[in-house]
């Protein structure tokens, strides 16, 4: 089948609800679970804790944020119902940090070395600071102050992975990484309610 024909078949009208919500609450969640047992150290990690957070992991800032940013390029890409060009930055990030979500829940589950993180800090440095730039450029100064909190978070976790190598400066910005994690989170959840009211009841809360 030629691409040429592929939109004959398949017609969707636009969308005014992209799955905003579900991205940030995904995120959000996680935040507030991983930002609270590292920055106040509760509860005290152990093979349990570690288990229960790296499900966590998984599922919330993982599946949510993975799910919205394929709904989000699906409908950019395939079906034509999205049209603001920002909403392809929402996509790529949402996907992005989904998947790593996987893997950052799958090896605290596993009790893995933090320290292969510090390459993976740098790469989502770099996709936050696009995110600054692009949601800032399209005027959406709501939306850019979760990158903006997302770039403290990676450059606190490079150092935080380095802590088998580095006890004291790692201990340190493992809280400095809780601090913009729960910082981010309390944010986030702003945004989901914001969204929400917005669509759904016509408010006009700056998103």
């Amino acid at each position: 089948m030629s691409a040429s024909i592929i939109p004959s078949l398949v017609s969707l009208p636009q969308s005014p609800f992209p799955p905003l919500a579900v991205g940030f609450m995904g995120l959000g969640t996680g935040y507030l679970i991983y930002g609270t047992q590292e920055l106040f150290g509760y509860p005290a990690r152990d093979d349990r804790v570690d288990f229960a957070t790296g499900m966590w992991g998984i599922w919330m800032p993982g599946f949510m944020q993975f799910i919205a940013g394929v709904y989000l390029f699906a409908g950019l890409t395939l079906f034509g119902t999205f049209k603001m060009p920002a909403l392809y930055m929402a996509a790529l990030a949402f996907t992005s940090y989904g998947v790593h979500w996987f893997a950052i829940g799958w090896n605290r589950l596993r009790g893995t070395d933090p320290r292969v993180n510090v390459g993976m800090t740098i790469a989502f440095l770099l996709i936050s600071i696009l995110g600054v730039i692009v949601f800032f450029k399209v005027g959406d100064a709501p939306v850019g102050g979760v990158f903006i909190g997302l770039v403290c978070v990676y450059a606190a976790d490079f150092f935080a992975s380095l802590k088998p190598d580095l006890p004291k400066l790692g201990g340190v910005a493992e809280r400095v990484l809780g601090f913009f994690r729960l910082g981010t989170a309390f944010w986030l959840m702003y945004l989901v309610f914001a969204v929400v009211l917005n669509f759904v009841l016509k408010y006009t809360l700056p998103l």
